[in-house]
Formats: structure tokens, C-alpha cells, sequence
């Protein structure tokens, strides 16, 4: 690549043995190349690709080379030149570069919702591409043309928008990134669905969830049956009544006696009262 520009006031009717002269990047504020005192000196992150086309440049052309160029080499370069004695007038020099890259190989994605009747936006982008590029979405196969209006793609953006999606509108998609370089794609597979299939796929992950809990219930209480079956049986309680039992406050010696005439059992009066919770033979006390 060459920039060229013809030596300015005094180096195109002199050279520019005598004088100097410099070429930079106007952009990154980055010196690239000097000439002065009949030597040539390339600086910068470009030192090892950057050359005058002659060298030196006497007879007032101080056209620049630029050799392996990258993307990164777009911008506005300048060139300066001074040929003393004259050190008031300065010859300047602006040129705009910009280094063509075709595109990169795009990214395809989807958003939105692809039941139907339903939208779904489709996107592509490349991340390289110098002038940028532009977007065309197309359909692979053959399929029934759709409705004015469902489908609206910027070739800008590269944004694909379906509205009022139907069954006929699964297929794959085919995105093509152009520029005069160029050209690179990436494919798409939509598929759109019946909205009852949703629901019956929520249906069927309810009731496993369902059979689930009442699976780890059941064993809970299987195992909680056997658990409480190996603990031994009690046979007397200490808060069971006996009949033989004596009742507290009452001595062991102290005896009934039976009065014939009243056909009842009497307790000594001194005894307290005593009523138990067991009502298999009547008594008064």
C-alpha cells in the first residue's frame, strides 16, 4: 500500500536532501517514520512494516509503504515536512485510510417465543468486516409463501422478524453477510410447536413430581411401622389401677366388718374417703 504526497513548499522545487520530514498516525497520535539529514528512520508499532517508496526522497516525493496490512491500519495519517533553511512554513499532508476486510463468518441466534402464534426475532452479526456488511435472510427449501408482513428483516442490523408464527413456518434459515470483499453465512433451524404441547408437557412433569412425594410418604412410613414394631410391649403400666390395689392413706391392717342389719360394707370412720376409678362392684363409702 502507498500513501503518497508530493514533498509540499520548498522540498517539491528543492528535494529534500537538506531538510526532513515525518509521517505519523493522526488517529493514535503515533510517529512512524522520519527522514532527516539524508538518513531514514521508521519507529513505532509499525517500524518493521513502514518504507519511503524512494529513498531518500530528493527529488521532493515522500510517498510512504505500508507493507502487511491489518484492519488495525484504518485511520488518518499525516505527513510533514520541513526544508530548512525555511522553518516557518511547514508543508502538511492529510490522508485517510481504510483497509478493506471481508466479512468474518457471522453469528445466527433466536429470541422470542415460537409457538403459534406467537414472534420470534432472528439475528446475525459479523464481528469483522470493513466497509461493514450487510444482511439478507433466506428460507432453504421450498415452502408456501408467507403473509405480507410477517416476515421484516434489516439488512442494517441483521435482525429477521417473524410475527404470527404458524406450523409451515419451521424450516432452516440462511444468513448471508455481503461487503465488496465478500462474503460469509451462518444457518439457523426454527422450529415452531402447538401451544398445547406446552401445557401437556407441564401436565406430565406435575403429576411425576406427584407420584414422587407420595413414593418417599409411603416408604417414610413403612420404615416408621418397622421401627415401632421392634420395641418390646409393656405388660403393666405404672399408672394402671389394679382392684387388689390399697388405696393411699389406708393401712394394710385395717379391716371391714359387716353389719347384718344394714346390709352394707362400713369402713372405720377414722379411715379416709377413698373412690376408685374401677366400678366393677358397687360400694359405698
Amino acid at each position: 500500500m502507498k500513501l503518497g504526497w508530493p514533498g509540499g513548499t520548498g522540498a517539491q522545487d528543492e528535494g529534500m536532501g537538506s531538510g526532513g520530514g515525518v509521517w505519523g498516525s493522526v488517529c493514535l497520535d503515533e510517529k512512524i517514520l522520519y527522514f532527516t539529514n539524508g538518513h531514514l528512520y521508521p519507529t513505532g508499532s509499525k517500524s518493521k512494516r513502514v518504507s519511503l517508496l524512494q529513498n531518500p526522497p530528493t527529488v521532493g516525493v515522500a510517498t510512504l509503504k505500508l507493507t502487511d496490512v491489518h484492519s488495525s491500519d484504518t485511520g488518518t495519517y499525516l505527513c510533514q515536512v520541513n526544508n530548512p533553511p525555511d522553518f516557518y512554513t511547514n508543508g502538511l499532508g492529510l490522508i485517510n485510510l481504510t483497509v478493506l476486510v471481508p466479512p468474518s463468518n457471522p453469528l445466527c441466534s433466536q429470541s422470542g417465543q415460537t409457538s403459534v402464534g406467537g414472534s420470534t426475532a432472528l439475528r446475525c452479526s459479523s464481528s469483522e468486516g470493513a466497509p461493514k456488511p450487510v444482511y439478507n435472510w433466506v428460507r432453504l427449501g421450498t415452502f408456501p409463501t408467507p403473509s405480507p408482513g410477517s416476515m421484516v428483516q434489516d439488512e442494517v442490523s441483521g435482525q429477521l422478524i417473524l410475527t404470527n408464527l404458524s406450523l409451515t413456518s419451521s424450516g432452516t434459515y440462511r444468513c448471508v453477510a455481503t461487503n465488496q470483499m465478500g462474503s460469509a453465512s451462518c444457518e439457523l433451524t426454527l422450529s415452531v410447536t402447538e401451544p398445547s404441547q406446552g401445557r401437556v408437557a407441564g401436565a406430565l412433569i406435575g403429576v411425576l413430581l406427584g407420584v414422587l412425594l407420595l413414593s418417599v410418604a409411603a416408604f417414610c412410613l413403612v420404615r416408621f411401622q418397622k421401627e415401632r414394631g421392634k420395641k418390646p410391649k409393656e405388660t403393666y403400666g405404672g399408672s394402671d389401677l389394679r382392684d387388689d390395689a390399697i388405696a393411699p392413706g389406708i393401712s394394710e391392717h385395717t379391716c371391714m366388718r359387716a353389719d347384718s342389719s344394714k346390709g352394707f360394707l362400713e369402713r372405720p370412720s377414722s379411715a379416709s374417703t377413698v373412690t376408685t376409678t374401677k366400678s366393677k362392684l358397687p360400694m359405698v363409702v
